[in-house]
């Protein structure tokens, strides 16, 4: 045992110039119209994107289930059918099986909306909130070099391209599986050949993203619609999921959506979400839906992003790792 293990991860230098951060991002969203709203982090309904797995917990034994939250989304695009018009939340979210180099269980977001924004739109309050954020970081003494503007912009489809020189939109699943597998040394554990999107997750993460954001933040937008969660799909040859990404030195900084107004069509994505988790042995999502029934109330046409504050701090300091820049990360807690 390590007998300073009560120690903080993070110099104080490090906390400090993070609370002014905190500050700094308050600030900015205040002086733009939003207010800060709390929405419970304990919650009934549970995240419908294929690649978040909450922590599960019960008030009492026979009761229902209870997760802790992966993001405020569903919470607070219910507040959004109440008349809510822009609004941000930050705090802490909670993931299980996320613990590395840029990952902990437990860490904070922001997360905003505003009624009637595009993506678009969003896209560009994400780059004035993070050119904001490393100008603040920079008059503290921080040692950030990132560079402030311009935030590049390209499609999904032609970060493949530029990396791989392949059009992700045409590749058939077999074609994605033999493009990894004659690239990579070994592939992970349980990949099905017909499974589309997991191949192409993988070749992002392994071929891609290393070169999106370094000369320069970098959005990627128009990702496979396969790949919506809870974004709108756009018609066209092919149809694209609004979604975009922001990568800068390579690591993926905020997640944004033209959000999804159509309580049919979410439905329609729980049950498959659902029954893909059934098929894998995993717990079905609950039957019952907060969300659902606000959607059919009416969501207005929106935007939102959720952006991981700790990474943002890791990069307006110069850190490695995210323990660099939390008090007490998982093993400490």
């Amino acid at each position: 045992m390590n007998h300073d293990d009560f120690l903080p991860t993070a110099s104080l230098d490090v906390l400090r110039l993070r609370s002014r951060l905190l500050t700094c991002t308050r600030r900015f969203f205040d002086e733009r119209g939003y207010w800060e709203v709390e929405t419970p982090l304990l919650s009934h309904d549970a995240a419908v994107d294929s690649h978040l797995e909450a922590f599960e917990t019960r008030e009492r034994a026979a009761g229902p289930a209870l997760y802790l939250q992966t993001s405020p989304e569903f919470c607070m695009k219910r507040l959004l059918v109440a008349g809510a018009d822009a609004i941000y939340q930050l705090g802490r979210v909670f993931r299980r099986g996320e613990l590395g180099r840029r990952h902990n269980p437990e860490f904070t977001m922001i997360e905003w909306y505003r009624a009637g924004d595009d993506y678009g739109r969003q896209m560009q309050v994400v780059e004035d909130l993070v050119a904001n954020v490393f100008a603040a970081a920079n008059a503290y003494g921080g040692p950030s070099a990132v560079p402030i503007v311009p935030f590049r912009r390209t499609t999904y489809r032609d970060a493949f391209r530029r990396a791989l020189g392949v059009d992700p939109f045409s590749l058939t699943p077999g074609e994605c599986a033999e493009l990894a597998t004659s690239r990579l040394s070994a592939v992970p554990a349980g990949m099905s050949e017909s499974n589309q999107d997991d191949w192409l997750n993988l070749l992002l993460a392994e071929f891609v993203e290393p070169f999106l954001g370094v000369d320069g933040p970098e959005f990627v937008y128009d990702y496979p619609a396969s790949q919506a969660a809870l974004a709108r799909v756009r018609a066209g040859d092919p149809p694209v999921a609004e979604r975009f990404e922001l990568y800068i030195r390579g690591v993926e900084l905020c997640n944004g959506y033209g959000e999804l107004t159509d309580a049919q069509e979410l439905r329609r994505r729980i049950a498959a979400e659902s029954a893909r988790r059934t098929a894998a042995n995993q717990s079905p999502l609950p039957v019952g839906n907060r969300l659902v029934e606000a959607m059919d109330r009416g969501l207005p046409e929106c935007s939102g992003v959720a952006l991981g504050f700790d990474r943002l701090v890791m990069l307006a300091a110069g850190a490695a790792t995210i323990a660099e820049v939390l008090a007490f990360p998982f093993d400490r807690a």
